[in-house]
């Protein structure tokens, strides 16, 4: 039998017996019990590095499956001849939801409309943006980039995306330009949404001057990480009314209370809440009991990430 911890008992429930595994419940906290024969190590699921030093003290793990998208925080902890494996796939719809929740409801005014609720008076009325006819720039576009683009096509903006580097489009988009494109999109954006992953190449990448660069008046999201953007730079930015914001994730995390972020006029901010949604947990099950199959039978993994060594 291959031994394989879980956070709790409600994940070995959810997951369901696995012909060929024994699942113990850990949550990386404490001593691993059975530390010398535990092979795979699922996470709890959190966005912090709290207890990974410990696969350290697993002389069999072959692997460790992360219930995140984003995996940097874990890459320093694996150890040696172990392979980290995150969630692609399971955020996707969530993380998607989320962005055109916010998207929209900065586009619609919806800020607005609820400070009228509040003071329970009927405001007068005025045009917002809307997403048709508008342009849309997604940067980011992998797995969550290409949900985010066919939910937004439903309202009929202009879409363009940004990836690492330019290639041949899809049956969502005709072409996928190069990150070193953006200077010259960015301007005639009316959105920008944010969902690259946090790495040395997009530290700080929306700064003072990609603000500057955007249209008056333009909205930025950001589902990616919060680091991602430049808070100091951005908190100008949307004090002067050039731009507008609407964040799930931000820098600090979380945002401490009195930060000026929370005042500015034209910000939306959510708690980080992008992938919590109900079908989290009937994805990651599902991902999960694959991965108990493949190393049951020896398979390859799905989802590796590539670690330069």
């Amino acid at each position: 039998m291959t031994l394989v911890t879980l956070a709790d008992q409600d994940w070995i429930d959810r997951v369901g017996p696995v012909p060929g595994i024994e699942m113990i419940p850990w949550d990386l906290t404490g001593p691993c019990p059975r530390a010398d024969e535990v092979e795979l190590v699922v996470a709890p699921y959190t966005l912090s590095a709290d207890g990974f030093e410990r696969l350290a003290e697993l002389p069999r793990l072959r692997a460790f499956q992360l219930l995140s998208a984003g995996y940097e925080h874990a890459i320093p902890f694996v150890p040696e001849g172990a392979s980290l494996l995150n969630a692609r796939g399971v955020h996707a719809a969530g993380t998607s939801e989320l962005a055109l929740t916010l998207t929209l409801a900065a586009q619609r005014g919806v800020p607005w409309m609820l400070e009228g609720h509040r003071e329970q008076h009927w405001q007068d009325k005025h045009f917002e943006p809307g997403l048709a006819d508008q342009r849309v720039l997604v940067v980011g576009y992998g797995d969550i980039g290409q949900a985010i683009v066919r939910r937004l096509q439903a309202f009929e903006p202009e879409i363009t995306v940004v990836a690492s580097r330019a290639r041949e489009g899809d049956d969502l988009v005709e072409r996928v330009h190069g990150i070193d494109e953006l200077d010259a999109l960015v301007p005639r954006q009316d959105v920008i949404i944010l969902i690259v992953p946090h790495t040395d190449a997009t530290d700080r990448l929306v700064d003072a001057d990609f603000l500057a660069s955007m249209r008056e008046g333009a909205l930025l999201v950001n589902v990616a990480r919060g680091r991602v953007v430049d808070t100091d730079a951005l908190v100008a930015a949307t004090r002067s009314g050039h731009v507008r914001a609407a964040l799930d994730v931000v820098d600090p995390e979380p945002l401490p209370d009195g930060h000026p972020l929370w005042s500015t006029p034209g910000v939306l901010i959510a708690p980080h809440v992008g992938g919590l949604a109900h079908g989290f947990w009937r994805r990651a099950s599902d991902l999960v009991r694959r991965q108990l199959h493949h190393i049951a039978s020896g398979e390859p993994f799905d989802n590796v990430v590539e670690i330069a060594r």
